[in-house]
């Protein structure tokens, strides 16, 4: 993979972390309101998740393996269970997610 698709994979990476903090802006009480717009917030939430995995993962395995401190298999892990097992997704858990593990991630590639 060229640089310059590196350096795209990145910015996807950079813009999705964006959204989360946007999201995650609307607040915690916000998100898990059993409301149409709480349903709202935690739908756009898994589409982040999913959509932040799936960048990560088209990332070269040299770049992944100069940043060793990154959890790419956990990274993985949540994508293949928001993706694949929703009836199965903690809400908290994202919550976590979002306001914990993507903002690490970006701080981890220098974002």
């Amino acid at each position: 993979m060229t640089d310059d698709r590196v350096q795209r994979r990145l910015e996807d990476l950079a813009r999705i972390g964006a959204e989360a903090a946007y999201l995650v802006g609307k607040s915690r009480a916000a998100y898990l309101a059993d409301t149409m717009d709480g349903a709202l917030l935690r739908n756009a939430g898994e589409r982040i998740l999913i959509k932040a995995a799936t960048v990560a993962e088209k990332l070269p395995e040299d770049f992944k393996a100069q940043h060793s401190e990154v959890d790419w298999a956990g990274i993985n892990r949540m994508r293949n269970l928001v993706a694949h097992h929703y009836d199965k997704v903690n809400d908290d858990l994202l919550w976590q997610a979002l306001t914990g593990r993507i903002p690490a991630l970006l701080t981890e590639l220098g974002l």
